[in-house]
């Protein structure tokens, strides 16, 4: 072949190359929920809840950055549902927020497919029903976006992941709450406190000298609540999808709607150790606990359940003002060589 023939197959090649990269499209997702009531019994009496797919709380999202996501929702309730992304940003189509007024309400025994795009996202969210008071019934799960692989993330791999959902939980049914709130009245105060859909007794599974990350999202009504566990730091990574300066905490604020990762290292003796969830601000404090398991336990949990600031709002804003974002790139020991 002519040397000016070899350059110009090759320059074709090369765009040809160069096309068929630009033009591929980013991974799909694909999502199929049936939305029913159900009965649940997260504080210990028969409540009518929402269930996603006979899950309460709902299934997790994972996804990965600019993953599309196609959730198929169908309703099965006996009245409009309507879901939102909390954190998503919904770029190019935030009809689709799931906020009434800008996405219409799936009908009973309707359905709608919603098309996200976590574009240049990661991070922890959650989704929940925005409307007619469901979620104070469930109808709610985590969302969690990971980095796009050769992406670096400040801090190495953790050996597990974790969602935890808590918010404050009423006994009363939903549509009670709804007509309270209806005839003008406050909501009076929960009646507990709930991780991961459980009033008590929630666990998670550790190996001792190994860490885990938390992604910590308050799904509750009305209550700021303090997130602590028993010997152990937290050190907070990200915040609503953004990585933060590595400050180490003992405890944390987590106020309504908002999400936090945090890194715990299972650098304790091997025994169980108190998850305490507690509400702050409110006359009477509602505690819950859950067990932060070690597989080499040698014991369960024991001692006093530790204490968290109460009704300190000087506290809660000195948090607030300690949590800095991230603005530059920090690559790990583990990312150096990939």
């Amino acid at each position: 072949m002519p040397l000016n023939l070899a350059v110009a197959a090759s320059i074709c090649s090369l765009f040809c190359s160069l096309f068929a990269i630009v033009s591929a499209e980013d991974p799909y997702r694909f999502f199929n929920w049936n939305v029913t009531y159900g009965d649940i019994y997260p504080l210990g009496v028969r409540q009518r809840g929402i269930l996603i797919n006979w899950q309460f709380p709902g299934p997790d999202i994972h996804s990965v950055t600019n993953d599309n996501l196609i959730i198929n929702v169908f309703n099965s309730l006996d009245e409009p549902f309507l879901l939102s992304w909390n954190g998503i940003q919904n770029r190019r189509n935030s009809f689709e927020d799931g906020v009434y007024g800008t996405t219409c309400p799936i009908p009973p025994g309707k359905n709608f497919t919603y098309i996200l795009q976590v574009k240049d996202q990661i991070g922890s969210f959650y989704y929940f029903p925005s409307l007619a008071f469901h979620k104070a019934a469930g109808g709610f799960g985590g969302i969690r976006i990971l980095s796009r692989p050769r992406i670096p993330v400040p801090f190495p791999d953790p050996a597990g992941d974790y969602t935890v959902l808590i918010g404050d939980w009423y006994k009363s049914n939903h549509t009670d709450l709804r007509a309270h709130l209806d005839k003008g009245k406050k909501l009076p105060l929960p009646d507990g406190i709930l991780i991961n859909g459980r009033g008590s007794g929630a666990a998670f599974n550790v190996e001792q000298g190994k860490t885990y990350r938390l992604r910590i999202s308050n799904v509750g009504l009305q209550n700021s609540l303090n997130f602590r566990i028993q010997n152990h730091k937290m050190k907070l990574v990200e915040v609503e999808g953004t990585h933060t300066l590595q400050t180490t905490y003992s405890s944390l604020d987590v106020h309504v709607g908002q999400s936090y990762s945090v890194l715990v290292t299972a650098d304790q003796p091997a025994r169980d150790y108190y998850i305490v969830v507690s509400s702050r601000f409110t006359s009477t404090v509602l505690t819950t606990t859950g067990i932060l398991h070690y597989s080499n336990s040698a014991g369960p949990v024991s001692g006093p359940i530790p204490g968290g600031p109460t009704v300190q709002i000087d506290w809660s804003l000195n948090q607030a003002r300690s949590i800095r974002y991230l603005l530059f790139p920090v690559i790990s020991d583990s990312k150096l060589c990939h």
